[in-house]
């Protein structure tokens, strides 16, 4: 049975023993032994392979080359046998801190992989690459494997629950460094003690701003939760030498709660499971079908829907097209209306010139060319030349959000069965008639019209790896994965994708300080 702990501030001179505090209460749930659930198991390996799908189709994109760069600027460390990277040769390894960075920035650059969105946003899959770092480093199994995800995956989505940290402007992989550093504690069967401080480290050191997310995104955002994969990697080395960590990290005077979330007088009701709970959590999250922000992806299905009944050219229905709408207003949700809807106010979210990162953030621009083209392409619905379209440039600005009360509310419940991100949209045309459809969850959501399933993931990876992975490495990698609880430590050491000759260079593309 899940127990809720409250969680509040406490002044210096008030007495929080270390076992009422909330980063030993995730070092409990990391140090419990309790087997792992074959339907866990089985998501487990989804999401690996979503993450190495993702992966594979941003090899050669420019954040990834130079994070892999940096990556093999550094040898293995002395203490284990190093860790893979994304498209590199198996025998060709770098430092797992350094591997959780490569990897992290290639499964997160095309915001393409696993989500989660609560009181907080998250993408779980992020806790995948500094986990399965480690693994191979230290030469765990592929059941210590997956026991260390089943864990990150738990801590974050209990976090993500409970704490909300973009309304105070602090960017959501302030709970990826602790959850990581629980996974990897789990997967190492590190003590509590050891979690606690590692924990702690990681929280402390990955608390950042929002402005990664706003207004002209840079390539930061792909980094991001890499680096706080790399920084939980670190924590856990520094602990496990025995060194100590900022505490009460959470509850203290001048700790996280009381100076970047809801202050002194905050309180938080934070689930974890009890002693002997299995972690379920990765079961509540979800991935996407289409590579743009979660909240998109309803209305990317949506606008495909629109295209197919009333805009396939060259017969549209009743003869309207595109060039016959007024306006565009989508009712949906406050995050939606004020994250990557017009209540931004981010003038970037309708400019043309704007970078990917901003437009993958835009829904007036994502629902825009799903309506238009009636698809989503990773790269082509991304394309500067798409963008630019006159036509599209002129239904883009017809477009905006409304904050609807009763989708706000839908949102945040914690009721999944009505839990909903999309939305109404109320189209209106030149001949004042309208369209009005709606839509709550994307189609490959558990309860959407083709919810993924273990040969959806298996498809997704084929589609984005073929340009650049081998049939051969494609079917290597499939058949070593779905394994994944019976891996031998060597088996996890190849558990990565090897890209094909020329697709990744063996000599440093770009130049740095290492």
């Amino acid at each position: 049975m899940t127990v809720t702990h409250h969680v509040r501030v406490y002044k210096s001179e008030e007495d929080l023993p270390r076992e009422n505090q909330l980063a030993w209460k995730i070092a409990e749930v990391a140090t419990d032994a309790v087997e792992v659930e074959q339907d866990v198991v089985d998501m487990i390996i989804n999401r690996i392979i979503d993450n190495a799908s993702v992966a594979a189709a941003s090899l050669t994109r420019g954040p990834i080359v130079a994070a892999r760069d940096q990556a093999f600027s550094h040898r293995a460390s002395t203490g284990g046998n190093g860790a893979n990277v994304f498209g590199a040769p198996l025998e060709r390894r770098t430092s797992p801190e350094w591997a959780a960075w490569a990897n992290g920035v290639a499964v997160r650059e095309l915001d393409y992989h696993d989500t989660f969105l609560a009181a907080e946003y998250s993408h779980p899959g992020d806790n995948i690459p500094p986990i399965l770092a480690v693994a191979q480093h230290t030469g765990a199994d592929g059941r210590a494997l997956v026991r260390g995800i089943a864990t990150g995956y738990e801590i974050q989505v209990d976090l993500v629950k409970a704490i909300c940290l973009h309304k105070h402007k602090i960017d959501h992989v302030a709970h990826l460094g602790p959850s990581a550093a629980a996974g990897i504690g789990t997967l190492l069967g590190l003590d509590a003690e050891t979690i606690y401080q590692a924990v702690s480290q990681a929280l402390h050191t990955t608390t950042a701003t929002r402005q990664s997310r706003k207004g002209e995104i840079s390539t930061w955002k792909a980094h991001a939760p890499a680096f706080a994969g790399k920084m939980a990697v670190e924590a856990v080395d520094r602990a496990m030498r025995g060194q100590t960590s900022p505490s009460p990290i959470y509850e203290g005077e001048d700790g996280v709660i009381a100076w970047m979330l809801d202050g002194p007088d905050a309180a938080y009701e934070v689930p974890l499971p009890a002693k002997g709970e299995a972690k379920r959590a990765i079961l509540d999250s979800y991935t996407k079908e289409h590579s743009a922000e979660y909240q998109a992806q309803a209305w990317i299905d949506l606008a495909r829907k629109l295209h197919k009944e009333y805009f396939s050219l060259p017969e549209p229905v009743e003869g309207r097209t595109w060039h016959d709408i007024e306006s565009v207003v989508l009712h949906t949700s406050h995050h939606t209306h004020y994250v990557i809807g017009s209540g931004a106010n981010d003038p970037q979210k309708y400019d043309p010139t704007a970078s990917r990162e901003t437009l993958d953030h835009s829904i007036p621009y994502i629902f825009t060319v799903a309506l238009q083209d009636g698809n989503w392409h990773h790269v082509d619905s991304y394309a500067p030349e798409r963008a630019a379209r006159a036509d599209t440039v002129e239904l883009w600005n017809k477009v905006t959000t409304l904050e609807d009360a009763e989708w706000t509310r839908r949102y945040h419940s914690n009721d999944i069965a009505e839990k909903a991100f999309g939305g109404r949209v109320e189209i209106t045309f030149t001949d004042g008639s309208t369209l009005v459809d709606e839509i709550a969850v994307a189609d490959a959501h558990p309860l959407g019209a083709r919810p993924f399933a273990r040969e959806n993931y298996i498809n997704k990876f084929r589609v984005l790896a073929e340009p650049v992975l081998s049939p051969e490495e494609i079917e290597r990698f499939l058949s070593l994965v779905q394994r994944l609880p019976e891996l031998t430590a060597a088996e996890v050491a190849e558990l990565s994708i090897i890209a094909k000759p020329g697709v990744v260079a063996s000599e440093p593309v770009t130049k740095g300080l290492f």
